[in-house]
């Protein structure tokens, strides 16, 4: 047999483990969102053209929002392969502009944005794993009072098993969706061909007649339609893990022809026999297969989960790369894909989150009533980001930009505004996490630039160090020191400090800064640069981007040519310690300082997240009035 080359090889691996990752929340949406749609609460006549209107609207929102909009244009705006609306915000913010109005309001709308999809990221596991188990009472009712800890118990194994990173994850689910995948396209063909009418859903027009016939019931109608698509925003997310053609071949052969042929399969199913609107996906199946359909739904739903947690291990790293989140621990699992990372603090956070959630909320239906509010959201801020990207990078004519986005945009809207009746119901629950992060993210943000500020404040400038190191009795003493610091161009605090006290200085100092591009890697030959300013002092500025891994003696070594010193001697590294601390007479950061405080003091240390050696490390406190 002919051997497959290792690049099909590579692209199959990836396009499989793309299934268990990538797509595991749309490929179960078929689970509920038929059911939703129909849900007694929104007083739809279940006629058999309002079940080919609102089987039309489902079919022309996967292939116009998830085909069109995000696998054709949105995967398209990649930075340097990493995906997510923090990088299209990155991504959009104008060239050569740094810190106007404009390059403001950008990152701004991408924190807005990161926030409410981790608001709605901690409901996909719970509404996934919980409508799946609830499938056991269609079995027997005796399982009815267990629905929700089982649903617990098996949150419990999916959050566990994240710490052998996505590639093994992926792995491991990507078999088993694709059989998932396979059973729903089976059990929609069988409905399909008792009643090959419903193909008439394929017609627009259905969807339009539908809205003119229901009217403002239609327009509730069309919160619940939306959750056929509500993994769009994490498949952008994962990009970074897996890669643009991977997940449009994925699409494009087994996902969206699986749902489409379900979701038609259970509109053949209520136009036979209406009354199986209470649970059409799992009465649509011959009474032999309920019960492994019922197991391999478990599974798959399990699998759901993945999109988000793995989106929000890129968002979480993406956002503490730019400087906008506190350092957490990050731990690459793959080799071969930087993208692919766990993260324990949002791993836990999310697991607890969902928890919550399912005891709180217990029912998949109470939950569906929370779910859409935020991702609508982040889908409109999606479409408006990449506009920008659209004219400002990619250079297209106001004629080809406008008509494309106002169209996505439109569509964005009218699911916006039917979700937005949710919030009374539940809704309101990804609003208020949403909220809370995007607090946190602007205390944080805000407080590192009055911190950077007030240590920086009346700073000698590092050339002019150097030039008084000539008329200072200091002792040197060998090796080199390494002083880092977050502005370039000063004198370091811990420097100046050491000297006052210690009266030493080493033969060899560099001044160290590291700086974040907004692109996700830097190339290895523009990472680093030196400058020399005397007395046996240098500049040194290593240049990454927000993916690439920050461990700064590998980086250093990697360029031993910028500096021998840094092969033949001891190195010692040099860090600012920072407490801060409420002033009692500026008012300007009020009640955030604690709040600051909190996170600046629990963030991981900069010894640990630069990958410096422990042993060749000397943190100098300093306390900073806020």
């Amino acid at each position: 047999m002919r051997a497959v080359p290792a690049s099909r090889r590579h692209l199959a691996l990836l396009s499989l483990g793309a299934l268990g990752v990538v797509y595991g929340d749309i490929a179960t949406s078929p689970i509920y969102a038929v059911r939703e749609s129909f849900s007694p609460g929104h007083g739809l006549l279940l006629s058999q053209a309002n079940i080919l209107g609102v089987l039309s609207l489902i079919l022309w929102s996967l292939i116009i929002v998830i085909t069109l909009k995000y696998l054709v244009f949105i995967l398209r705006a990649d930075n340097d392969g990493e995906g997510g609306i923090l990088a299209l915000a990155a991504l959009a913010t104008p060239m050569g502009v740094r810190d106007s109005g404009a390059r403001q309001a950008l990152v701004v709308l991408g924190l807005v944005g990161t926030a409410l999809l981790f608001g709605d990221g901690a409901i996909t596991p719970a509404i996934s794993v919980l409508s799946a188990v609830e499938g056991l009472r269609v079995v027997t009712p005796t399982f009815a009072p267990y629905v929700v800890w089982i649903t617990v118990a098996i949150l419990i194994a999916l959050f566990r098993v994240q710490r052998v990173g996505t590639g093994h994850v992926g792995r491991l689910f990507g078999p088993l969706v694709l059989l998932w995948l396979l059973a729903l396209f089976a059990l929609g063909l069988h409905q399909l061909i008792r009643e090959p009418s419903v193909l008439k859903a394929f017609d627009p027009r259905c969807g339009w007649a539908f809205f003119e016939t229901n009217r403002l019931r239609a327009f509730g109608v069309l919160g619940s339609v939306f959750l056929v698509v509500t993994g769009g925003e994490a498949l952008y997310a994962d990009l970074g893990h897996f890669g643009r053609f991977p997940i449009r071949v994925s699409w494009a052969t087994l996902v969206l022809p699986a749902l489409m042929m379900n979701y038609l399969g259970q509109g053949a199913l209520l136009i036979r026999n209406p009354a199986a609107a209470r649970d059409p996906f799992f009465l649509m199946m011959p009474s032999w297969s309920v019960v492994p359909m019922v197991l391999l739904a478990t599974v798959a739903t399990v699998i759901a989960s993945q999109a988000l947690i793995s989106g929000a291990f890129s968002l979480t790293m993406q956002a503490v790369q730019l400087g906008l989140l506190p350092r957490v621990a990050i731990y690459h699992t793959s080799d071969a894909e930087s993208g692919q990372i766990y993260i324990p603090a949002v791993n836990w956070a999310l697991f607890l989150a969902c928890i919550g959630l399912v005891v709180g909320f217990g029912s998949s239906t109470a939950l569906a009533g929370a779910y859409g509010v935020a991702v609508t959201t982040t889908m409109v801020l999606t479409t408006v980001l990449f506009y920008i990207v659209a004219r400002e990078r990619w250079g297209w004519p106001k004629r080809m930009a406008i008509p494309l986005c106002v169209a996505f945009l439109l569509i964005d809207l009218s699911f916006w505004l039917a979700n937005l009746a949710k919030i009374p119901d539940g809704g309101w629950v990804p609003l208020v996490v949403g909220g809370g992060l995007f607090a946190i993210l602007i205390i944080w943000r805000r407080g590192r630039r009055l911190l950077r500020n007030a240590t920086s404040r009346g700073a000698i400038p590092a050339a002019d160090f150097a030039a008084a190191l000539s008329g200072q009795s200091l002792i040197r003493v060998p090796g080199t020191a390494i002083f880092m610091i977050s502005e370039h161009g000063v004198t370091p605090p811990a420097l100046l400090h050491n000297i006052k006290h210690n009266r030493v200085l080493h033969e060899r100092v560099l001044l160290l800064t590291v700086e974040t591009a907004t692109r996700s890697h830097v190339p290895q030959a523009a990472r680093v640069e030196s400058r020399e300013i005397g007395a046996g002092v240098a500049e040194v500025i290593v240049r990454l981007g927000y993916r690439d891994d920050p461990d700064v003696p590998a980086i250093l070594r990697s360029h031993a040519d910028v500096d021998a010193s840094l092969m033949t001697e001891p190195v010692t590294y040099f860090l600012a310690r920072e407490t801060v601390v409420r002033s009692k007479h500026k008012k300007r950061f009020g009640w955030r300082t604690p709040i600051f405080e909190f996170l600046n003091r629990n963030a991981r240390p900069a010894s640990s997240f630069f990958g410096l050696p422990p042993n060749r490390v000397v943190e100098l406190g300093q306390q900073v009035e806020l």
